[in-house]
């Protein structure tokens, strides 16, 4: 079942000027949708029309009213499987039919806030053979030593994106820009059975959509970009218990999606990254034991200059990746051990999604 509501009308399509739509899928989001929509009407190239689709709500249609009264259209979807992705196919479906090829859809999360110059540089990045661009997300403030951790990491993304040229590995589901044409090859492909993930644009089969989408985009033939001027702001988990549900729900996603795909020119890139997690992960827990085994049977650690000096450059690199993120990120950068036990969290995070993808474990959506 799906409802419309807004009072006026869509705007005609302008053989100029692509026209801009932005989808805003929400579950049960009324504290902070209004501040997404509002972050989307401040924007230098504002979206020809903002929709916000709301999905199977159990909150008495307080997020559907809070996203009209901001300003939003409403497509309110009931008994739509497969979540997030069911109910942006829904709304895709809707939508689509309206635009032409050359008219784009920004697909955006509803905890997020885009910075003012967010959409004008999405659209300015969509060059040749450009089929979606991703925003560069950082972490809202708050969460204590656990939400600076994730700003950290966040930073150090941004970092990398910018060293590899704004390419982005990861069109980030808080928000995203794609070219309707692509949107409606993927389905295409999809239905031709060119691309894994069902007979529509988001496969419903996967815990992340947004890694597989950017598979899809990528397996096209198009680039996907991440330009530095494309900030978005996020949440952050705010305890542990949430941070590993969230954090196992990537890497599983992520791992499923390749595993889906195969091994291809896309791919390898993808395929490498995770061995070297899993090399990194087990090269760690080998240092941790050499360590615990010095400290037991001789009483103390051995200084090797030559590795202090590895440890120090090590260091340095950590401090350098988070500057732009204040002194705090560097002063907690600069004392390595907590970030250390940080990263066995990342780890035993990532072990425990390539039990489960082993034991064949039926993959869990955890809220988050």
């Amino acid at each position: 079942m799906t409802t419309l509501t807004q009072p006026g009308t869509l705007s005609p399509a302008t053989a100029r000027t692509p026209r801009v739509i932005a989808l805003i899928p929400a579950r049960n989001e009324r504290e902070r949708i209004a501040a997404a929509i509002a972050g989307l009407q401040a924007q230098t190239r504002v979206p020809d029309e903002i929709i916000a689709v709301t999905n199977n709500c159990t909150d008495q249609h307080a997020t559907r009213e809070a996203a009209r009264d901001a300003g939003a259209w409403v497509l309110d979807l009931h008994g739509v499987r497969g979540k997030k992705a069911g109910a942006l196919n829904m709304a895709l479906d809707e939508v689509l039919p309206t635009l032409d090829d050359q008219d784009l859809i920004l697909i955006q999360d509803a905890d997020t806030v885009l910075t003012p110059g967010f959409l004008a540089h999405a659209a300015a990045g969509m060059r040749r053979r450009v089929g979606a661009v991703g925003g560069v997300f950082y972490g809202e403030p708050g969460g204590g030593l656990l939400g600076q951790l994730q700003r950290m990491e966040y930073q150090r993304y941004a970092w990398e994106i910018g060293r590899r040229g704004d390419r982005a590995t990861v069109l980030t589901g808080t928000a995203s820009l794609f070219r309707v044409r692509v949107l409606r090859q993927i389905k295409a492909a999809r239905i031709d059975g060119r691309l894994p993930g069902g007979s529509s644009y988001y496969t419903i089969d996967s815990l992340t959509e947004d890694d597989e989408i950017t598979k899809a985009v990528r397996t096209l033939g198009y680039r996907t970009m991440s330009p530095a001027p494309c900030r978005v702001t996020t949440e952050v988990m705010t305890t542990v218990p949430a941070l590993w549900n969230q954090r196992l729900r990537w890497q599983r996603g992520a791992l499923e999606n390749l595993r889906s795909y195969g091994l291809t020119r896309v791919t390898a890139r993808y395929w490498g990254q995770q061995i070297m997690m899993g090399l990194g992960a087990l090269a760690f827990a080998l240092y941790l034991v050499f360590v615990a085994l010095q400290l037991i049977y001789l009483g103390a650690l051995g200084i090797s200059p030559f590795w202090t000096a590895i440890g120090a450059i090590f260091v340095v690199e950590k401090v350098a990746s988070v500057w732009r993120a204040g002194w705090r990120s560097r002063l907690l950068a600069s004392v390595l051990v907590v970030e250390l036990v940080y990263d066995l969290f990342q780890h035993a995070v990532y072990f425990r999604a390539l039990l489960d993808l082993a034991l064949r474990r039926e993959e869990q959506w955890v809220a988050t």
